[in-house]
């Protein structure tokens, strides 16, 4: 056997079965892997195959431990399992592997494991021969899935071994014991067939997106161990990262087969990626830098952009990247939060402006107080920072001619001519006002920024023209102008968390780069959008028609806390970010856990007493792994300080992310966007809490009004209930919020 060039590789399942194992196994295995590659054939490993086998292989890890190894071909191999060596020659007949005919990815299953986990989670003994004589018989329960067929089953793309285990459950228990060792695509067509999908459904949602594009030679494991379909890893980098079994640590090494067809796929323009919570649009994001990124010529610049909305978003984008790709990878992307961009952009056109940036809550305090001295009692400040945000600077509105055309579509209650008036004076008032504080608002840096990149862009094509006329040669006049140094900024732009970008962000970002091929890269959910930047992509150049994705596994959440959280967005519609309406269809776990507990309380004082009495039971686990979410920055204080009473230290979630490092984590809804925790309190439910008063109110005055903030709320409420990976916990106190009905109905 030829040992120069030995390839080792570990199977996605495998690390997980490993995971388990004691630690001291997970460091033998880690030399193993180096000492198997310099010699499979060296004495210590005692490599042997497995008998009446001609693939399945063993190798001594430890004295006690055995790797289970597919020989792919004469130097390329791939551990399956990790096993007690007793386990390793006993049973061999139910060790089963083989290629799915569906994805082309190699599955490995071990039967007895299957088999003895669907035992264990069997309904309880049958009753002793004199109970059974007290007893009337009671009918057989009906297989799960008695109303399909093998061959439906096997062409979704089960694994053809399980097919018998498959017709003996009866319980949802038992279906949860086969998938914790099943194939994953397998788990994933059962629960989905057990949640009431259709075949056709399950088709469609589960078994095309991972389907291999050519046809599939079972018998060719080389090929399979090639695809995306078989998750596996071969560096040592990554093997010590699965092994550790760190979240990212996982995602940097294992990505499902759709993640990686999107990650790598060659789009004609600008492509979207969307997905409920959890799916992994993030690291999609992060990989498809690395890939652009490695694509890129020799070069010290940084021609790719990682942008989302938050500077807390951004940092965390550059952690991970980090992780992921190292200084060499960090060194050819640029990571910033959008506003910071702009405000860059801006600050290079104007470099003496002083002017002070402020927030959305500074920004409607400027409103009213400007309402308050003029008197004005006919339109509220929400109102107004909305038409002048989304319509005034949205659309770069200019002039009062230009306003009274300007299209309000989706802004609630329709305006005559004279109120347009009134509201544009009211603008024009109050951006003087702005101006003479020396201040100017995020949204206002964001249309700046974009009107400065689009002129900018105009000077290219002008340069290019000019450029065309003369045969392909440079004006020598043009170049001794300001104009010789243009260039588009970027080569790619990858956007994380899209749907909450302002019109005047994408304007911005769409002429920072070259219209061509894999330029714009966006990843998001309009079911977590938490503000009113409601766009239409297309209408700002930037067209993803036929270049648009989703993904629909949840990683982190589980089935039990999923459906709770599709429960509180019930009977409301979403758009795709390009007037199209967007669908959580397919959207799934595979992943189980307890039921949601529901806490209703009499007030808020006893309320925060059982919050804090629940948080109390919850020392089995590190505080910052638990949070408490609420619908107001007073309430946070509150419940902060009954935690303190009974000496549980909770750190405060502001703008920038957690201000401590140890403490029960405590803050507003919108401040839990991109986080996650094992044990999730969303407390202060309330019917006018959540939604507040205020939005109840408008369904008299302003009916569109009140659905747009009735939806924002319903996302908010959503973004809360999935940040919880094992177990959430929700409290109110009085009426709970009518977004609880259908958790409250089960």
């Amino acid at each position: 056997m030829n040992t120069a060039s030995v390839t080792l590789r570990l199977l996605d399942k495998a690390d997980k079965e490993i995971l388990k194992l004691p630690r001291t196994v997970k460091g033998a295995l880690y030399d193993f892997q180096h000492k198997f590659k310099a010699n499979p054939q060296a004495t210590g490993l005692q490599l042997k195959q497995l008998k009446g086998d001609s693939r399945l292989w063993s190798a001594r890890v430890n004295d006690e431990y055995r790797a289970l190894l597919l020989r792919l071909a004469d130097s390329d191999w791939l551990i399956v399992s990790v096993k007690h060596r007793k386990e390793v020659y006993e049973n061999l007949d139910r060790l089963s592997y083989g290629i799915n005919h569906v994805t082309g990815g190699i599955e490995y299953v071990d039967l007895q494991v299957v088999e003895e986990s669907v035992l264990r989670r069997t309904a309880p003994a049958p009753p002793t021969a004199a109970s059974a004589r007290a007893q009337p018989e009671t009918a057989q329960p009906e297989p799960l899935f008695a109303r399909f067929s093998d061959q439906q089953l096997t062409d979704l793309g089960v694994a053809e071994p399980l097919v018998p285990v498959i017709r003996t459950l009866t319980t949802e228990e038992q279906l949860l014991g086969l998938i914790e060792y099943a194939p994953q695509l397998t788990s994933e067509i059962l629960l989905s067939l057990f949640d009431g999908k259709s075949y056709e459904d399950v088709l469609e949602q589960v078994t095309a997106p991972v389907a291999a594009p050519e046809p599939v030679d079972t018998e060719d494991f080389q090929t399979a161990a090639a695809r995306p379909a078989t998750m596996v890893t071969t560096t040592d980098e990554a093997l010590r990262e699965a092994l550790e079994g760190a979240d990212f640590g996982r995602w940097k090494v294992f990505l499902h087969p759709t993640q990686s067809k999107l990650v790598e796929r060659d789009y004609s323009g600008p492509a979207r990626v969307g997905g409920g919570p959890g799916t992994g649009k993030t690291i999609v994001a992060l990989h498809r830098v690395k890939h652009l990124a490695e694509q890129l010529p020799q070069g010290r610049n940084k021609p790719v952009l990682l942008t989302t909305y938050n500077k807390n978003l951004a940092a965390d984008l550059r952690a991970r990247l980090l992780e992921l790709g190292g200084e060499p990878l960090l060194s050819r992307v640029e990571i910033s939060h959008v506003d910071q961009l702009a405000l860059r952009v801006v600050r290079e056109a104007e470099p003496g402006s002083t002017k002070q940036t402020i927030d959305d809550n500074q920004v409607l305090r400027e409103w009213r107080a400007m309402l308050d001295e003029f008197g004005e009692t006919t339109w509220d400040a929400e109102f107004l920072h909305d038409e002048w945000t989304q319509v005034i600077l949205g659309q770069a509105v200019a002039s009062r001619t230009d306003y009274f055309r300007a299209r309000r579509a989706g802004r609630g209650r329709n305006i005559t001519r004279p109120e347009r008036a009134e509201i544009w004076q009211l603008a024009e008032k109050f951006t003087q006002r702005l101006d003479s504080l020396g201040r100017q608002t995020w949204a206002q840096v964001a249309e700046r920024a974009a009107r400065l990149e689009m002129e900018r862009e105009r000077r290219m094509q002008i340069v290019e023209q000019q450029r065309a006329e003369h045969g392909g040669l440079d004006n020598i006049h043009l170049q001794d102008g300001s104009a010789g140094w243009l260039r588009h900024r970027y080569r790619h732009i990858v956007v994380d968390e899209a749907q909450d970008l302002r019109p005047g962000h994408w304007k911005m970002l769409r002429a920072m780069v070259a219209r061509d091929r894999n330029d714009i890269f966006l990843v998001g959910d309009t079911h977590q959008r938490i503000y009113n930047n409601q766009v239409t992509l297309g209408s700002l150049g930037i067209n993803i028609r036929g270049r648009s994705a989703r993904l629909t596994l949840s990683y982190r959440t589980t089935r039990q806390i999923l459906g709770s959280a599709l429960g509180v967005l019930s009977g409301e519609s979403f758009d795709d970010l390009d007037g199209n309406a967007e669908t959580l269809a397919g959207y799934r776990s595979v992943l189980s856990g307890a039921q949601p507990e529901l806490h209703p309380h009499a007030d808020w004082e006893a309320e925060r007493a059982a919050i804090t009495e629940l948080v109390s039971q919850w020392d089995d686990i590190p505080p910052e792994q638990i949070a408490i979410c609420v619908p107001t920055n007073a309430m946070a204080q509150q419940v902060a300080v009954s935690l303190a009473r009974s000496g549980i230290h909770a750190v405060e979630i502001g703008p920038d992310g957690p201000r401590g490092d140890e403490g029960v984590h405590i803050g507003t809804m919108f401040r839990f966007k991109g986080l996650e925790y094992q044990r999730m309190i969303i407390a202060g439910v309330s019917e006018g809490l959540v939604p507040r008063t205020e939005v109840i109110g408008m369904r008299r005055t302003d009916a569109l009004r009140y659905r747009r903030e009735l939806q924002r709320a319903r996302s908010l409420l959503f973004v809360a209930t999935t940040r919880s990976r094992d177990s959430l916990a929700i409290f109110w106190h009085g009426t709970p919020s009518r977004f609880l009905e259908p958790l409250l109905a089960r």
